[in-house]
């Protein structure tokens, strides 16, 4: 069984990025990554708030970037699936359908997901109207008609976000009031470029080359409709990649890993960045510097315990 000083787990932003500095730190590191290097980036079509990238840079562009910026160091990447984490003594022990492999420390990077609205159009139009992200793709839509679909606190913030941007934003929500806490709830209410359209659910994203609609049913009536817009924005929750984490290490009650203030996880010699993480903001940027605040927090795990 293979043993290495680090294995860093999931291939985005924050994997590559841990890997990035594991490599230049001369460590045996793998990265495994069980789709292609790059995470949610790849279905992003151009990123506007990644530091130095003035003009912007395509989220296909950016992967790429990070991918051969670490293995131009050496990091080496496997195409693998881990199913299975668990200790032996001080060595960590990860499993999957391909076999197993040891390793001193581990990242755990698998990311998150945006829970979808499933319905016809959405996944042809993701990056051509359709976003999970309204701090990503709000300034796309500058004096343009979006509507977002979701009733919690992020669906409210979010909402409220994408004003400063739109001149009209619709918000459609399946039940008559919002599941938002009181003060977000207010802010949308009273802000004049919002419109909840209560008791209404999706059945389908219209365009071609882009969001040109959405099909609307009114619940109480059965009533369908098309709504001209010019986006679609999608608050109805997130899910980690972390089921298989369940027991493993301390999680939130949505599945989000907690780590302290170095990201260390409730496993010795585990540690964690990311969108897997339990915090407050999920951007690259942040993904990136907890994976740079891994590995070197690994590193020193390394140094005192086994050196």
């Amino acid at each position: 069984m293979p043993l290495h000083d680090m294995v860093i787990i999931g291939g985005g932003p924050a994997g590559l990025t841990a890997g990035l500095y594991a490599a230049r730190a001369r460590l045996d590191v793998v990265l495994l990554e069980r789709l292609s290097p790059g995470g949610q980036v790849l279905t992003t079509d151009m990123v506007e708030n990644w530091p130095g990238d003035v003009d912007g840079v395509s989220g296909f562009e950016l992967a790429d970037r990070m991918r051969d910026h670490a293995l131009k160091f050496g990091l080496k990447i496997q195409s693998a699936e881990i199913t299975k984490l668990s200790a032996d003594g001080k060595f960590k022990v990860l499993s999957g359908p391909d076999g197993e492999l040891r390793a001193k420390a581990v990242v755990l990077a698998v990311g998150a997901q945006p829970k979808k609205l499933d319905v016809p159009g959405e996944e042809l139009l993701i990056g051509k109207g359709v976003s999970y992200c309204g701090t990503c793709d709000g300034p796309f839509y500058r004096d343009q008609t979006v509507i977002c679909f979701g009733g919690g606190d992020t669906a409210a913030e979010e909402c409220v976000f994408l004003t400063r941007f739109a001149k009209k934003v619709y918000l459609a929500h399946r039940r008559d009031e919002l599941r938002a806490a009181g003060i977000l709830a207010e802010r949308v209410m009273n802000n004049p470029k919002i419109e909840v359209l209560w008791s209404q659910a999706p059945l389908e994203i219209k365009g071609e080359a882009k969001v040109e609609a959405v099909r609307l049913k009114k619940l109480k009536t059965d009533e369908e409709y098309d709504l001209p817009c010019d986006g679609a924005f999608v608050f109805v929750g997130t899910s980690p990649n972390t089921e298989f984490l369940r027991g493993v290490v301390d999680m939130d009650r949505q599945g989000f890993i907690i780590c302290d203030r170095d990201q260390h996880t409730s496993m010795n010699g585990v540690f964690a960045a990311g969108d897997c993480c339990s915090k407050l903001l999920r951007q690259i940027v942040v993904a990136a510097g907890e994976g740079a605040l891994a590995t070197y927090a690994a590193q020193r795990y390394l140094e005192e315990v086994h050196e």
